[in-house]
């Protein structure tokens, strides 16, 4: 070994040995901060989305940006567990993209609790069994999850917290041969996001829907050698079935928004996003209306997507994501004015942006 490498490696034993004195102090005060709150809260996304904020904007390199914000995020999470593991809920099985997310949000000192399907994440935090929940709410190739937009149209719970995260789509198989492969599983959102890719590589393979990518993957663990399935790496290894192809999605932008859900109101953090539903009266220009206080009040509107209401046929709610906090001035004066046209409103709740 080099002298030089010698001296690079003794650097790094003394940066690490102060790391992690500091680490201890940053823990210790943590613990400090648990036993002095006021609130029974253990997660106060603003604060954390405020410290990712500023350690992105103080990042001298290089590390990347994304890099930063996974170790304080890690950081934070081993800081919670401290107090006691934070249990989120999330739609399950283990290996799915939602799972994922829940990490890359929460921290790997986070307890999972894998629910199956979308109506038993909402009622297992509506419970009390888990402090949040983790849901899709819509795919930059596929559109809107339809069953989370009506959840959050009957829940008491608030929207806390978004991840917004990239999803890459493989094909995992024990057959070697993709000519050989004479079936498909999948959830349906994720057949939707490799069509393209399916079209052309695996025109004659029968595509079948399944609840969730794990579930897919377990299929073909399980299943004669001429099924595969489309998934992401961590149910690949959950369920110990080899990856063929790797970046299958056609749009290699595909992403995939989830929403954190709880039963906590958030505090600003200086750049949020406010979700809210609401319905129109039924008469000439209601929509119109339903937009004019937002305009009026310099409010940006970020997504408009609608629904049928339950109400009566070919009636519809309106979900809307807007720029700011509900206490923020302008959007609370728009929020004033829009209570006072709309038929319905509900307020989904005010959350940091994803960082």
């Amino acid at each position: 070994m080099s002298d030089k490498l010698k001296q690079f490696r003794t650097q790094i034993d003394r940066l690490d040995d102060e790391l992690l004195k500091l680490f201890s102090q940053r823990a210790a005060l943590a613990q400090q901060i648990g036993h002095v709150k006021n609130s029974d809260a253990v997660l106060r996304p603003e604060r954390e989305a405020q410290i990712l904020r500023r350690m992105q904007d103080n990042n001298p390199g290089p590390l990347s940006n994304a890099a930063v914000a996974q170790l304080y995020t890690e950081i934070m999470s081993q800081c919670r567990a401290l107090e006691a593991p934070l249990c989120v809920a999330y739609l399950g099985p283990e290996g799915t993209f939602t799972g994922s997310a829940l990490q890359s949000r929460f921290g790997k000192a986070s307890l999972g609790v894998p629910c199956r399907s979308l109506d038993e994440v909402f009622r297992t935090v509506e419970r009390g069994e888990a402090a949040y929940g983790v849901v899709p709410v819509e795919n930059s190739t596929e559109g809107a999850v339809n069953r989370t937009l009506d959840l959050l149209l009957q829940t008491p719970l608030k929207i806390c917290g978004e991840i917004v995260y990239t999803v890459h789509q493989c094909l995992m198989s024990h057959q070697a041969e993709l000519e050989n492969i004479r079936r498909v599983y999948s959830h349906p959102q994720s057949l939707g996001q490799c069509q393209g890719w399916l079209n052309a590589r695996l025109p004659h393979a029968e595509r079948i829907p399944v609840s969730s990518n794990s579930e897919a993957a377990r299929l073909a663990s399980t299943e004669p050698t001429d099924s595969a399935a489309i998934a992401g790496k961590q149910a690949s290894e959950y369920h110990g079935v080899p990856v063929l192809v790797e970046n299958i999605e056609d749009d290699p932008r595909n992403t995939t928004r989830f929403l954190v859900i709880g039963n906590q109101e958030v505090a600003p953090s200086g750049k949020d996003k406010t979700s809210l539903v609401m319905s129109a009266a039924n008469r000439p220009g209601a929509v119109h209306d339903l937009l004019t206080p937002l305009a009026k009040h310099g409010v940006s509107m970020t997504k408009l997507e609608s629904r049928p209401a339950r109400s009566g046929l070919w009636e519809y709610v309106f979900f809307v994501d807007i720029e700011g906090h509900q206490q923020d001035e302008k959007v609370a004066a728009a929020l004033a004015e829009l209570k006072q046209v709309a038929a319905f409103v509900k307020v989904l709740g005010s959350y940091p942006v994803a960082v």
